[in-house]
């Protein structure tokens, strides 16, 4: 069974997606990691992000895996070429860039390809801006996880501020609204709601209350093919 959740950034995808997958015992995937990782390589070996086909050449001989370590905070670990980059990706400078260099055709294509590769062989819950659009259009069950764009933002300037970034909240909001176009307006793969995803709006919701509903929702999915 595949489970896929799209949404917009800092509508809590990741942190619920994760849980979901534990809560399951079934593999997560994060595309939108492996894009950041991408992002981080690139911006590491000085490659200009409107170089398509050199970022493409990039993506190409580049490995990401997902591992689940327990006692690791967070538990799911992001390794690129075998490097643990969890931390990295999430940067400020990797978080301004990454639309851009996800923009590209070639980009896309390639990253989709190590995406269905990657979910070969199991149970899996994976999320991103195209997974239940373009990834895995075929997706057992699709969530769309979105809150309103002021809520979003508190909770990624939270973040941002526990890792000791010194950014206010104003223009977390700013950057938030102006990802939020990048991804929405890009000529391949825009990030858009499948016309059959459920939409969960967690704008007023706790984490806990998120997942047990996609939880209730995927078990009930799941019960007819036990029968």
């Amino acid at each position: 069974m595949i489970i896929a959740i799209d949404g917009p950034a800092g509508a809590g995808k990741s942190t619920v997606a994760q849980k979901l997958a534990k809560r399951l015992s079934y593999r997560y995937l994060d595309t939108g990691a492996m894009y950041r990782a991408l992002t981080l390589r690139a911006l590491r070996e000085h490659v200009s992000l409107d170089d398509a086909e050199r970022l493409a050449e990039l993506a190409r001989g580049m490995t990401v895996r997902m591992e689940y370590r327990p006692r690791a905070r967070p538990p799911f670990r992001v390794l690129m070429d075998g490097q643990d980059v969890t931390s990295e990706i999430r940067s400020r400078e990797v978080s301004a860039h990454v639309s851009q260099v996800s923009s590209h055709p070639g980009v896309r294509r390639e990253m989709v390809r190590k995406q269905r590769e990657m979910a070969a062989g199991g149970d899996l819950v994976a999320e991103g801006r195209d997974v239940g659009t373009v990834v895995f259009p075929r997706a057992d069950l699709k969530f769309y996880i979105t809150a309103a764009v002021g809520e979003r933002a508190r909770r990624r300037h939270r973040e941002m501020r526990k890792e000791g970034y010194r950014v206010s909240l104003k223009t977390v909001q700013q950057e938030m609204v102006k990802r939020d176009h990048m991804d929405t307006t890009r000529e391949v793969n825009p990030l858009r709601r499948a016309p059959d995803a459920v939409v969960i709006d967690t704008t007023r919701l706790s984490i806990s209350q998120v997942v047990n509903e996609l939880l209730r929702i995927a078990r009930d999915r799941m019960e007819p093919r036990t029968l």
